[in-house]
């Protein structure tokens, strides 16, 4: 695996994976390259990463560049506790209002529109900013976070009781579908997969191992975790038990509807078939 360029998420959501080859608990010899989802986005697309765990909705924007990697996603089943809107007023308000986006993230921003066209009902006035709570919510009506940026952004405004509504993303997904949510896939580039199948099946199982160590050894996911967040440890370790890093037939029946609802909203340009390594001659 020495060739390959793995992108690395530098959220909490993908730690379990990492995890344990960060620690060098399960051997990897390619380079590890750590950022905010939209910059891993943008290097794999322009060529500059092997493999990364992508935006779900920038899979569906570039179909014909990507295999997904089996066994592998960043979802939730209801509330996902790290994306959150923000908001002066409740949902259902925002009619007509701004609203501040992230810039961090592709498929929380799919996902707030998603829910905003079809489930809210409403329309709003977007803007991308830095993600940072105090200046969204100074220039705007609502605010859009993910991460551990949205995940200590709530923190304060519990403990301070800031006078926000707060919407969990991820719950408000269930509510309107009754499917889990998929925001992120391990995806590899094409050519790159098919010119090195035999390292691509090396690296599935790294990965896979990886995340199963860590699923039988928390204790130092959750230590590494607090270093690393500054969370409490009671958070972190409900997070860890909300967030799935797994991707079944329920994930992949969920991710095709979120999807459809993206192409209803015109945010993909057609409807997307999902390809994944190992699978069908790939």
């Amino acid at each position: 695996m020495a060739n390959i360029r793995l992108g690395q998420v530098n959220y909490l959501n993908t730690l379990p994976v990492y995890h344990a080859l960060e620690d060098g608990i399960v051997p990897f010899t390619g380079q590890l390259v750590k950022g905010p989802p939209t910059m891993l986005n943008r290097m794999f697309l322009e060529g500059d990463l092997d493999v990364t765990c992508i935006s779900s909705v920038e899979y569906a924007r570039n179909v014909e560049q990507c295999l997904i990697l089996p066994n592998l996603s960043v979802s939730a089943d209801g509330p996902v506790q790290s994306i959150f809107l923000f908001s002066h007023v409740p949902v259902t308000e925002l009619e007509g209002k701004k609203v501040n986006l992230t810039s961090s993230s592709s498929t929380s921003v799919a996902l707030l529109k998603v829910l905003f066209d079809h489930y809210y009902h409403v329309t709003a006035n977007y803007q991308t900013v830095p993600p940072d709570l105090e200046e969204m919510m100074a220039s705007a009506d609502g605010a859009l976070l993910i991460g551990d940026d949205a995940m200590r952004a709530h923190l304060k405004v519990c403990r301070e009781k800031l006078p926000y509504h707060i919407t969990d993303l991820g719950e408000a997904w269930k509510q309107f579908t009754g499917e889990k949510m998929v925001f992120a896939l391990w995806v590899i580039n094409k050519p790159f997969a098919l010119a090195h199948p035999e390292q691509v099946n090396v690296l599935c199982d790294a990965l896979w191992q990886a995340k199963a160590y860590t699923a039988e050894h928390p204790s130092g996911l959750f230590e590494k975790a607090r270093r690393r967040s500054g969370l409490p440890f009671e958070i972190l370790e409900q997070y860890f038990k909300t967030i799935s890093n797994d991707f079944n037939q329920d994930h992949r029946r969920a991710l095709l509807t979120f999807y459809d609802y993206c192409y209803k909203s015109a945010l993909i340009e057609e409807r997307v078939r999902l390809t994944i390594w190992g699978e069908e001659g790939v």
